[in-house]
């Protein structure tokens, strides 16, 4: 498969409490997994975020993008690209914000405050911005139920590495019957041998606008990547598009 090979959704230690490589350090390592860069997406403050949530609101975003600017400047010179995004939570649910930057979020204190279509709303009206709803059907011990929001969502995760193959499957199915642009990413935290998940796009981004618009337009392919390099779309993995089971957690629509 010929393209450039973006991840779209990872963590830094500086910004998200579960991050284990601070974003200095990322790039060497992507770059041998097979990647032209990636998009440092930290969980923002209503999640599991590493930032002190007393800090006034200006030093607050001066240290959720600390782990997206370290891996800017350790990715100078060296052929890779890292672009910025946001892992946005309400109630276990959580979304992939592209096209928002540091600007946008100081100006936009109140978004801690709003309802998940405000949220929508204020994103598409300020900002060249989409909400991708990441991994909608993932269960874990502290989680009480699925919530999906097809209604104000510009697209859905389908491949996410982090989660078991059943639950992507039930993300690529939920995907096609809303007939929404799809991505994938590793969802990455620490170095691991694992497959990881990114985004095959027809030409290099340095902008994230760029990636916004190939959203939009569908130009991306969702992959998997092993650790010997082998790259296959996630629409030709069995295991990733047709479920095994049902989710064991209650299914509620949301707004």
């Amino acid at each position: 498969m010929k393209g450039y090979l973006y991840e779209t959704h990872s963590h830094t230690s500086e910004a998200s409490a579960c991050g284990k490589v601070s974003g200095a350090d990322y790039t060497d390592f992507m770059k041998k997994r097979g990647f032209q860069g990636m998009i440092i997406t930290d969980h923002f403050f209503n999640g599991n975020s590493a930032i002190d949530r007393s800090l006034p609101w200006n030093e607050r975003v001066a240290g959720y993008v600390s782990g997206y600017k370290k891996a800017l400047a350790a990715a100078e010179g060296k052929d890779f690209d890292v672009l910025f995004g946001v892992e946005f939570n309400f109630e276990g649910d959580e979304y992939l914000i592209y096209g928002i930057d540091e600007q946008w979020l100081l100006e936009n204190e109140d978004i801690m405050t709003m309802t998940r279509k405000e949220v929508y709303e204020r994103v598409h009206a300020t900002a060249d911005a989409v909400l991708i709803q990441a991994h909608p059907y993932r269960e874990r011990g502290y989680l009480k139920d699925i919530k999906l929001t097809p209604e104000i969502c510009d697209g859905i995760e389908v491949y996410n590495a982090a989660n078991p193959d059943y639950q992507n499957a039930l993300g690529y199915q939920y995907g096609r019957k809303l007939d929404l642009p799809m991505t994938a990413g590793s969802d990455i935290h620490f170095y691991n041998d694992d497959p990881m998940g990114g985004m095959l796009l027809p030409h290099r981004i340095t902008d994230i606008s760029e990636y916004v618009d190939m959203i939009r337009k569908r130009e991306g392919i969702p992959v998997r990547i092993t650790l010997e390099g082998e790259m296959t779309a996630v629409s030709e993995i069995e295991e990733l598009t047709v479920p095994t089971r049902e989710p064991d957690l209650e299914i509620k629509y949301v707004l």
